[in-house]
């Protein structure tokens, strides 16, 4: 206990190891790109050697040449020296008492290693103090927790405020990924369906996304379809990503059968009455066969609130994508009788749960019934039920709407629309897509006939 009343010993940092790390990257430059990868400015203990760090980093970062004379200069500059002869001593200093840049490695993961002990020396301390201060309940005190650990886990330092120039080295780091070779990896996952995906750029990290419908719409086939489409593609790469489903509303067995009918084919009817063919059976075995090796897990938990939800999100090592069937299901902890306050505390909570597991969330919402009064049936915004702030906290609303469900003499007995009302990160429009009820299943309309979204 007495190690939670010291802020700094001598266990949570080695401030050799992160002389080497520096002194290294200047006598061989060429390391850089590696160490880059293994350290961040944030993990070096001496705010001294953060800043150095940080401007070898920028330096590397603008194709600027990287040696003792380039470091000084910058260094001198931003005042982190007294004067240039102070800067000088110091960093000859580091280059005369560096053992071997061969080791590079081992330093490094030295530097890493204090960081993560440090972080969690922090951690424990804030995680005492949050429990002795006696003014949180028991579940809001393992979530606090489970979080600090968590963000450890994810390499961030959870000691607060962070340099806007860190942020602008993250932001040009991922301009250089999602328009390089390997684009795909970094750019938002796709939910296999290609005018949706070029509006709203697909499913990007953090964003919480609304899929809402009146009953019959078909608004959770629709998560289905996109959930098994980005397990497909994760499937896939070398950078996979797993998927999870919270399904409130039907159990796992429904769940599963429902998928199998879109992926085999197969109606979903005769799967429901056990009236199934010899050449339905054999479809079945080889896409349940191919479904079994999808990066996709299926929770049924009733009633499930936001903690629990991230409790066991935390545990999935690389998620790729939440979706939740559906809002209106939810537990909440606020203990309001308003179900209005309850809605908006839950979508609140989702989005920052979004944001804290880095994933984009997919959240499935009932629809008024305003929409029934209307001559266009098409759903707005100001339909979702129980609004409160799902539209304020979501970063992209999407409605589902089917012109045959209310006219049966359409001529779109076969098309949907997915309307994007709403897009935090661009335009807005919408999109038509195939419908086929007998596979509860959505599909791109043929390439050759589609038209442009409709502004």
């Amino acid at each position: 206990m007495d190690t939670l009343n010291v802020s700094a010993n001598e266990f949570t940092y080695n401030i050799y190891a992160e002389q080497c790390v520096i002194g290294s990257v200047l006598a061989d430059p060429s390391i850089l790109p590696s160490v880059i990868e293994k350290v961040s400015p944030n993990h070096f203990y001496s705010e001294q050697h953060q800043a150095i760090y940080r401007i070898i980093q920028t330096m590397f970062t603008n194709n600027i040449p990287v040696d003792i004379v380039t470091v000084l200069n910058e260094a001198v500059k931003l005042h982190i020296f007294e004067s240039v002869s102070e800067g000088k001593r110091y960093l000859a200093e580091i280059a005369n008492t560096l053992p071997s840049t061969e080791n590079i490695n081992t330093y490094c993961k030295i530097v890493s290693d204090k960081f993560y002990i440090r972080s969690l020396n922090i951690a424990a301390k804030s995680i005492i103090e949050e429990i002795q201060s006696g003014e949180e309940d028991a579940q809001i005190l393992i979530d606090s927790a489970e979080k600090k650990i968590f963000d450890i886990r994810q390499g961030k330092d959870i000691r607060g405020l962070d340099p806007l120039s860190n942020a602008v080295l993250e932001a040009y780091d991922r301009l250089g990924k999602i328009t390089g070779e390997d684009r795909e990896k970094y750019i938002g996952a796709k939910t296999g369906f290609t005018l949706l995906d070029t509006i709203t750029s697909g499913l990007n990290k953090s964003d919480l996304i609304i899929i809402a419908a009146r009953p019959g719409m078909g608004k959770t086939s629709f998560a289905m379809n996109i959930a098994t489409n980005v397990a497909r593609r994760n499937k896939d790469t070398a950078n996979e990503k797993e998927v999870a489903v919270f399904s409130l509303e039907m159990s796992k067995e429904q769940l599963a059968t429902r998928i199998l009918s879109t992926e085999a084919l197969v109606d979903s009817h005769s799967l429901r009455s056990g009236r199934i063919s010899n050449d339905d059976w054999v479809k079945l075995a080889t896409s349940a066969g191919y479904l079994s090796t999808l990066p996709m897990y299926i929770d049924d938990t009733a009633g499930i609130n936001v903690q629990q939800m991230k409790a066991k999100l935390r545990r999935i090592k690389n998620l790729g994508l939440v979706v939740i069937d559906y809002l209106q299901l939810m537990e909440s902890t606020s203990r309001s009788d308003n179900r209005v306050t309850v809605i908006s505390e839950i979508t609140r909570q989702l989005k920052i749960m979004a944001k804290e597991l880095d994933v984009p969330v997919i959240l499935l919402s009932q629809l008024s019934r305003a929409t029934e009064s209307r001559s266009d049936k098409r759903p707005v915004l100001s339909d979702l039920r129980e609004s409160g702030s799902i539209e304020q906290d979501a970063d992209i609303v999407l409605f589902l709407y089917r012109e045959a469900y209310y006219n049966a003499t359409s001529a779109k007995q076969n098309i949907a629309e997915c309307i994007v009302a709403k897009n935090r990160h661009g335009e807005m429009g919408t999109v038509e897509l195939v419908w086929d009820g007998k596979y509860t299943r959505f599909s791109n309309v043929d390439f050759n006939n589609q038209q442009p979204p409709t502004p």
